[in-house]
């Protein structure tokens, strides 16, 4: 087994969308592949990726020496593409002979090889790189781009390779998902100590796997009888986990992301709960009046997106975006894990502990009394005015799962906010998209103008994206680099969860997971909706 090897797996996963197939390639690989590989390969696929070796601008100028390719015709091919590190596999010429190195060169030895030469001079690097690029195939080189680029995306569920661990391994799902979740390092973690090691943990810091709600599309009253589940407020911010054990106290996202040091605010509630815990909720934005209001509703999730991505977080930037944590469950008690206790248990257990606490910020999630599906349905038609995007159904009698699944928890969500918009700019998709112009910007009209306010690029069929696609060929009036200034003829249903004040948009408003909800080939563009009409929204549905 080789780095070719790994480079074939991705490729063959990218060429299925059967589930059974991706299934199978993922259960031979890691049959097949050294314990080395694997460790590298489990971080590949839960985001624990190298740095960035070199800057694409770096890769492309070394492609172009070695093709000697013009800087046009070089971007041309790009633009045709869509994706750089694909563009120069396929414009290199065939490798001398890659038959020896594929049977010498490891995943683990590509990655730990990049992790030395992060500091390098550019000389050494582009040896490295010109080398590897020589030893591949096209399937290899463009994994090894993705890698080198610190882009590398596979499309698989995060599920499937826990389902295939847990086959070879003998573990359960639950069990290898929560075996390759927190903290860990490829570089010094061997298999056997992260899969097969029968010895807990002494990682304090180790989160659990998130459990996930499916959309309710079906009435409520599918469910069954209203008593037998739970309902709360789907609060908009960042799902998370608090942990606190052994005196130590750490903050995970959902995506795996140990954010503790970004608030510090949530150290005095920490400092009230007891050891041993883990919370399972959402960080919030709190509004200014916050401590006046024991019952407030989270500011928009645009406040808490001020404090994303900074690295320094200033005393200015915590004063004008407090945080604060909704807890929504309770999954280890005393240092032990309770997550197959049903849901009403746990909800017990939670109770008790907040009678403890009072802080202000610091709250359980309401569990919202009712008595029948009909009275539930008026109160989530609420959602806005508390700030909420809908509601959660659980089912009282569940144990605290993993991932995504069916039957026991349920996102209700109110319907999407709405306007009509023209497409006036559009430039080609990524992926099996690359040839299509399938990412559009769109504007509402102001007077006589045109003024953009958010961009889509989901929401419609591949026949649909064809039809655009031929539209903007056909109709584009300017180039700018990727992007296409089209005739604004075509008009979509924007559909979004939220609406905020924006200075860095030239309408003044950001939208909220904006998406085209249909094309509106019954309506003109004289016909689409006014800045006006956004300012209106803003003023019902946000925070100037």
């Amino acid at each position: 087994m080789s780095f070719i090897a790994f480079s074939n797996l991705v490729s063959g996963l990218g060429q299925t969308t059967k589930t059974g197939e991706k299934l199978a390639l993922l259960r031979d690989y890691f049959t097949k592949a050294p314990d080395a590989d694997k460790v590298w390969t489990i971080a590949m696929f839960t985001g624990r990726r190298p740095r960035r070796l070199v800057s694409g601008n770096l890769m492309g100028t070394w492609a172009m020496e070695i093709t000697g390719l013009p800087g046009w015709l070089f971007t041309e091919c790009y633009g045709m593409v869509g994706d750089l590190s694909e563009t120069i596999a396929l414009l290199l010429p065939p490798s001398v002979d890659n038959k020896i190195e594929e049977e010498t060169i490891t995943l683990r030895d590509l990655l730990e090889q990049f992790t030395l030469l992060q500091k390098s001079p550019e000389e050494e690097k582009k040896a490295f790189v010109l080398n590897c690029w020589n030893r591949f195939d096209a399937t290899g080189r463009f994994v090894f781009n993705k890698l080198m680029s610190a882009n590398f995306r596979v499309g698989v569920s995060s599920n499937l390779p826990v389902q295939a661990l847990a086959t070879i391994t003998g573990l359960t799902v639950p069990e290898v998902a929560h075996r390759i979740s927190g903290k860990w390092d490829p570089a010094t973690t061997s298999f056997n100590s992260l899969m097969l090691n029968p010895t807990l943990s002494t990682d304090n810091s180790k989160p659990y796997p998130f459990y996930l709600a499916y959309p309710l599309e079906d009435k409520p009253e599918s469910l069954g009888a209203p008593a037998e589940w739970q309902a709360e407020w789907k609060w908009d911010g960042i799902r998370g986990q608090l942990i606190k054990r052994n005196g130590e106290c750490f903050v995970w996202s959902r995506g795996e992301e140990l954010i503790t040091e970004k608030f510090p605010e949530f150290q005095p509630f920490f400092d009230q709960l007891p050891d041993g815990i883990c919370l399972d909720g959402e960080i919030i934005a709190l509004p200014p009046d916050y401590l006046n209001e024991p019952d407030h509703a989270p500011a928009p999730f645009g406040e808490l997106q001020k404090r994303i991505g900074r690295k320094n977080l200033t005393k200015k930037i915590l004063a004008e975006v407090p945080a604060g944590f909704r807890v929504y469950d309770l999954l280890e008690y005393e240092m032990e894990d309770i997550r197959e206790k049903p849901l009403a248990g746990r909800r017990t257990l939670l109770v008790n502990i907040f009678e403890k606490i009072e802080l202000p910020g610091f709250s359980l999630s309401e569990n919202i009394a009712f008595a029948d599906w009909e009275t539930l349905a008026r109160l989530r038609d609420t959602s806005r005015q508390n700030g909420a995007e809908g509601l959660m159904l659980k089912s009282k009698q569940a144990a605290y799962g993993t991932g995504r699944r069916r039957g026991e928890w349920w996102k209700w969500k109110i319907d999407p906010l709405t306007i009509d918009a023209v497409m006036i700019y559009a430039q080609k998709g990524s992926g099996r998209r690359s040839n299509l112009y399938t990412d559009y910007t769109f504007a509402v009209r102001d007077g006589d103008k045109l003024v953009s306010f958010t961009k889509a690029y989901s929401g419609l069929t591949d026949k649909e994206f064809a039809q655009v696609d031929a539209f903007v060929k056909r109709n584009a009036i300017e180039k700018f680099g990727p992007v296409r200034t089209v005739k604004p003829e075509l008009v979509f249903e924007i559909g979004f969860e939220g609406i905020s004040e924006s200075k860095r948009h030239k309408s003044g408003v950001a939208l909220r997971f904006p998406r085209m909800l249909r094309w509106r080939t019954d309506k003109k563009a004289g016909e689409i909706n006014t800045l006006e009409d956004l300012k209106a929204m803003l003023k019902l549905y946000g925070q100037k």
